[in-house]
């Protein structure tokens, strides 16, 4: 299926690895040309490089820096300014008992996992208006319907996005322009990866024998009973961002693998 994206510019905050890079990929791969988002020089260029061998020279340029603070978000628009598709997908996770996270923790997450896509957001949507055309897609969890207790902190920024997004999209009714929230389950990113490892080695089992147990006492509502791919998670992210989901905005997607139980 052609997407339809050739020629439109992406920006994909947190890109250079993970959910975030297979976003990128399966972008560029569409034809959009894709700015890929890291803290580290060394990480962008990397990224940047493997996306330009595989979808051509042109389909991807990086932007270094921290996008939970405004000077990083208002350099990266300074040197772009115009972006087609906003995929606001920076995001961090640590699984703490409740009592144990202080203030400072409750404000990082917010400032890494909602500000940085409000802001993103505050910047790009003027020229989107100008166009009368643009996607807004705001990457949470599923552990924004279904806080987990082990990092409570984190599922409240997850349903924070999806308040923004919703009203985000309410902002921009009757424009070209969709705003959408892409909740992930459970998935093999970077981070749960070194997560399984850890717990692996801490109590001497394999990461097969982790994962399986996670399902069975964390997620026993999963109806895949695995992770999701990161790619799995990146088709659904290629689709909303592309015209032909023009119809689909305001929406709280699901690519969980059937974690939540309810209908709506």
């Amino acid at each position: 299926m052609d997407l339809q994206l050739t020629g439109k510019q992406a920006l994909v905050s947190g890109s250079t690895a993970g959910i975030g890079y297979s976003i990128a990929e399966a972008l560029a791969r569409e034809g959009a040309r894709v700015i890929v988002n890291g803290r580290t020089e060394v990480a962008v260029e990397r990224a940047v490089a493997q996306l330009c061998a595989a979808s051509g020279p042109n389909a991807a340029e990086g932007f270094a820096g921290d996008l939970s603070t405004a000077v990083a978000a208002e350099a990266l628009v300074r040197r772009f300014p115009d972006v087609d598709i906003l995929v606001n997908n920076l995001g961090i996770f640590e699984p703490k008992p409740f009592e144990e996270i202080p203030d400072a923790d409750w404000q990082r997450f917010f400032d890494v996992n909602v500000l940085s896509g409000v802001r993103l957001a505050r910047l790009y949507l003027p020229a989107m208006r100008q166009r009368n055309w643009g996607r807004v897609i705001f990457i949470s969890s599923e552990s924004a319907l279904q806080i987990p207790s082990e990092m409570i902190h984190y599922g409240m920024t997850k349903t924070a996005q999806l308040a923004v997004s919703r009203g985000l999209a309410e902002a921009v009714a009757g424009t070209g322009i969709t705003v959408n929230s892409v909740l992930p389950g459970p998935t093999r990113s970077r981070g749960v990866v070194d997560f399984v490892d850890a717990l692996a080695q801490a109590e001497g089992k394999s990461a097969e024998v982790v994962e399986q147990e996670f399902f069975l006492k964390m997620r026993p509502t999963s109806l895949i009973r695995r992770f999701a791919t990161t790619e799995e998670v990146a088709s659904l992210v290629a689709y909303v961002a592309s015209p032909l989901a023009s119809a689909t905005t305001g929406a709280a997607l699901r690519v969980d693998g059937g974690v939540l139980r309810s209908a709506v």
